[in-house]
C-alpha cells in the first residue's frame, strides 16, 4: 500500500510538471512580460529604495522615476542600434560587390578541386548568391536588432514593474501567507532574500561582463582596423543577453564588413577568431569571477536550460533561462523533496572532478610525508 501511494504521488508530480509546461507554453504572452518585469524590478529596487530613503520620495514617485529612467536608457540604446544598422544597410550594395571580388577566387579554387562550375554556384536559379545576400541583409540586421530588444511589450512590462515596486510589501505578505503551513516566516524570508541576491548578482554581473566584453571586442576590432569598432564591439556584448549564441550572431556583421572592406579574407577570419577567444575568456574566467558562487549553475545545466526554454518561449526563453534556472535551484535547495535536483543543478565540487589516479597520488604523497616525519 505504501509503494502504491508513492507511485501515485510520483504520477501526480509528473502530471503536475506536464500541466505547468502546458500552461507556460499556452500563456507565454502573459508570463514572459511578467517575468521580465519581475527581473527588471529586482534590478531597479536599490534605486527605488535609495530615492525613498535619501530624497524622501513616496513609493509612487520613486517607482515612476526609476522606470522612466530605465525606459529612456533602453530606448536610447535601441535608437542608436537602429541608426547605425540603417547606416550599415545603406552600404550593402558596396559591401556585396567588394565581398564578391574576394569570394570568387575562393570559388575558382573550389571549382578546380571539385569540378563544380563557378557559374553554377553564383548564378543558378536555385542559389543566386548576390540576390540572397542583398535581399536578406536587412532581414539579418533586423533579426539582430530584434534579438537585442526583446524586453517584451513596451507598455505592459513598465506597467507590471510599477505595480511590483508599488505593492512589493503586499506581495511579500501574500507569499508569507501561502508558505506559512510549510515553513516558518524566517525560512520563507531566507528563501526570498536568497532569490533576490541571486537575481541581483546575475543582473549586475551581466551588466559588468557586458561592459568588459564590449571593451575587449572594440579593442580587438580597432587593432584589425575594422569599421565601426565600438558599435560592433558593444553590440556583440549586448547580445550576451542570449547566452552562448548571442556572441556568434554578433560576430557575423563585423566579419562581413571586414570581408567587404579589407584586402584579405583573413581579416574576417581574424574577427571571428578574436570574438571566439573573448567568448572563451568570458565564459571561463570573467563571468565565473564576477558572478561568483551565488549563481552556481553548472555549464551543462546552463546549456540544457537555454535549449529547453528556447523550445518553450523562443528567443525570450533563451534570455530568461539562466535567471529562472538559478531561482529554481534556490527553491530546490530549500526543499526536502527536490533537494537532489538542486544538487544536480549546482556546480560540482573538486572531489567530483578529480581523477582516481590524482587521488591516489595525493594519498601516496601524504603517506610519504608521514614516513619522513
Amino acid at each position: 500500500m505504501n509503494l502504491q501511494s508513492k507511485q501515485h504521488h510520483s504520477s501526480l508530480d509528473l502530471l503536475g510538471f506536464i500541466a505547468i509546461l502546458f500552461i507556460a507554453f499556452m500563456l507565454k504572452g502573459l508570463i514572459i512580460p511578467l517575468l521580465f518585469a519581475i527581473i527588471l524590478s529586482v534590478l531597479l529596487y536599490p534605486i527605488v529604495s535609495f530615492l525613498e530613503k535619501k530624497f524622501r520620495f513616496n513609493r509612487i514617485l520613486s517607482a515612476l522615476v526609476s522606470i522612466i529612467t530605465l525606459t529612456i536608457l533602453i530606448m536610447s540604446v535601441v535608437s542608436i542600434v537602429g541608426i547605425k544598422m540603417e547606416e550599415i544597410a545603406s552600404k550593402r550594395n558596396e559591401y556585396y560587390t567588394s565581398a564578391k571580388e574576394k569570394i570568387i577566387p575562393l570559388i575558382n579554387k573550389a571549382e578546380k578541386s571539385t569540378g563544380i562550375q563557378s557559374e553554377e554556384i553564383i548564378q543558378t536559379e536555385n542559389m543566386k548568391m548576390g540576390k540572397v545576400v542583398k535581399d536578406n541583409f536587412s532581414d539579418i540586421t533586423g533579426f539582430i536588432m530584434a534579438s537585442g530588444s526583446l524586453l517584451s511589450n513596451l507598455v505592459l512590462v513598465p506597467l507590471y514593474m510599477f505595480f511590483f515596486l508599488l505593492y512589493r510589501k503586499f506581495f511579500i505578505s501574500f507569499i508569507y501567507s501561502i508558505c506559512s503551513k510549510r515553513c516558518s516566516k524566517e525560512e520563507t524570508k531566507g528563501i526570498l532574500t536568497k532569490l533576490y541576491e541571486v537575481q541581483q548578482n546575475y543582473l549586475i554581473g551581466l551588466l559588468t561582463v557586458m561592459l568588459i566584453v564590449g571593451c575587449l571586442n572594440s579593442i580587438g576590432l580597432l587593432l584589425l582596423g575594422i569599421d565601426y569598432p565600438f558599435f560592433f564591439g558593444f553590440l556583440c556584448a549586448l547580445l550576451l543577453l542570449i547566452p552562448y549564441i548571442g556572441i556568434i550572431i554578433g560576430s557575423l556583421l563585423p566579419a562581413i564588413v571586414a570581408l567587404a572592406t579589407k584586402d584579405s579574407a583573413w581579416y574576417a577570419v581574424g574577427v571571428i577568431g578574436i570574438f571566439g577567444f573573448i567568448q572563451f575568456i568570458e565564459g571561463n574566467f570573467i563571468t565565473p569571477h564576477i558572478t561568483g558562487s551565488k549563481v552556481s549553475i553548472n555549464a551543462f545545466v546552463s546549456i540544457l536550460s537555454i535549449i529547453a526554454f528556447s523550445m518553450l518561449w523562443g528567443t525570450s526563453g533563451m534570455i530568461l533561462a539562466l535567471p529562472i534556472t538559478a531561482s529554481l535551484k534556490v527553491i530546490f535547495d530549500h526543499s526536502t523533496q527536490f533537494h537532489a535536483i538542486g544538487f544536480l543543478l549546482g556546480q560540482p565540487t573538486d572531489e567530483f572532478l578529480k581523477s582516481k589516479a590524482r587521488r591516489r597520488l595525493k594519498i601516496w604523497k601524504e603517506i610519504r610525508k608521514r614516513k619522513q616525519t
